[in-house]
């Protein structure tokens, strides 16, 4: 479907400005044109042919987080981060792709192997300092400004993916009938491997079984950017790899993934068993245990971030508090403006390093005030932002996936 077709949707902006007081990139720019208004009147000037296609449009189009704070407080609710999306699909048509994209989302994401593979040479040369090295003579700058000075954003990279340890297969449990699917996120695959196996630990203790899929990239990514092409070819690829029937449960401890994979049956051709087939985030599983199966905690003060694809995006605001407040002496402590947009957003932050850093530090000043030890969430795109954030701060305190957290009988 064409921009052009959206018309109507887009006219439903009646230019209030209440989207300003919830945008992350308005609050801090203050450009009229990075909040939600602004970019619907620059689309209703493309569908009126009064602005043309070109390559001014990036910045507009693209520097958008997606994190869909606009929609949740827009009295007739356009579906501001829809619209961009589909409005770059139809940039990259008129103006043209990257090629680094189109690596990414042709010949990497749809293939774990070829991903791991390079994941083990950047881990090779960001480990040795080698990556250190090619950015302090400026070699790095070939791959664009922004990935330069976005070397040390990531201090360390794990040398091994986590299906390189825990291959894809069948693990038991000692439960007596429950079977799950896990679907890994490239995010928990490549650089948060702790995070899995904390997953699938507590998903073996309370299963019959839980299977490792050998799933691609959930296709989020891809669809973010605007190629809709390549976001439906890696989507079918994991609806044919996945056998619905095999599964109870399909959970994954990404947000991200989760919430575009529930997405699948609306934007993409499904099979009926998918359709049937039971998705849950991570927070949504935990939230489902009893609580007698929580061991306490060692007096833990704890704050929670929630990520845009999981408070907005799957309505799951109660669920991580719910389970956090359940485990007997954690000291739980509410972040002020915890459903705000890290920054992080995918690859964001490693697009729009300068933006992406002045939404971080107002979301790392109120963790500063919890004055918690650990800050948890369940999205490795954020736990990989945040853990930037307390170094850049200073914070003394430890960024974990939920389920590092939590312990279970």
């Amino acid at each position: 479907m064409s921009i052009f077709e959206h018309y109507d949707t887009i006219a439903r902006c009646n230019r209030c400005g209440f989207c300003q007081a919830a945008c992350p990139v308005f609050r801090s720019t203050g450009y009229e044109g990075g909040v939600a208004r602004g970019r619907l009147a620059l689309l209703r000037g493309i569908i009126e042919a009064n602005i043309p296609w070109n390559d001014e449009l990036e910045g507009p189009l693209f520097d958008c987080l997606l994190c869909g704070a606009c929609t949740a407080n827009c009295f007739p609710a356009v579906p501001t981060a829809d619209l961009v999306v589909q409005a770059r699909g139809e940039y990259l048509e008129q103006v043209g792709r990257k090629p680094i994209h189109r690596l990414l989302f042709e010949y990497l994401l749809p293939y774990p192997r070829r991903l791991h593979a390079v994941a083990r040479a950047a881990a090779l040369g960001k480990n040795s300092g080698a990556m250190d090295m090619a950015q302090s003579l400026g070699l790095l700058r070939i791959f664009g400004r922004e990935f330069s000075r976005n070397n040390p954003f990531i201090p360390r990279i794990p040398g091994r993916a986590l299906r390189a340890t825990h291959k894809p297969g069948t693990y038991h449990g000692p439960g007596k009938s429950i079977k799950i699917g896990y679907f890994v996120g490239c995010g928990i695959d490549i650089l948060q491997q702790a995070a899995g196996m904390a997953t699938l630990k507590l998903l073996r203790r309370s299963s019959a079984q839980v299977t490792v899929l050998n799933n691609c990239c959930c296709g989020l990514p891809a669809w973010a950017y605007g190629d809709m092409a390549a976001a439906r070819r890696l989507a079918q690829k994991n609806i044919q790899a996945i056998a619905p029937g095999q599964f109870d449960l399909l959970v994954t401890d990404c947000s991200s993934c989760a919430g575009f994979l529930k997405k699948y049956q609306e934007l993409f051709d499904t099979s009926a068993a998918w359709k049937q087939l039971r998705i849950l985030d991570f927070v949504e599983w935990l939230a489902e245990r009893p609580s007698g199966n929580f061991l306490p905690a060692d007096d833990w003060a704890v704050t929670y971030h929630d990520p845009c694809h999981a408070v907005r995006g799957q309505g799951l605001r109660a669920e991580p508090r719910q389970a956090l407040s359940r485990i007997p002496g954690m000291d739980y402590r509410e972040l002020v403006e915890a459903d705000w947009c890290c920054g992080g957003a995918g690859a964001y932050a490693l697009q729009h390093h300068e933006l992406a850093t002045r939404v971080l530090d107002r979301k790392m000043a109120h963790v500063a005030d919890t004055r918690a030890q650990a800050l948890v969430t369940s999205c490795p795109a954020c736990m990989i932002q945040l853990e930037h954030g307390a170094r850049r701060h200073n914070l003394p305190m430890t960024v974990m996936h939920i389920s590092q957290v939590v312990q279970i009988h």
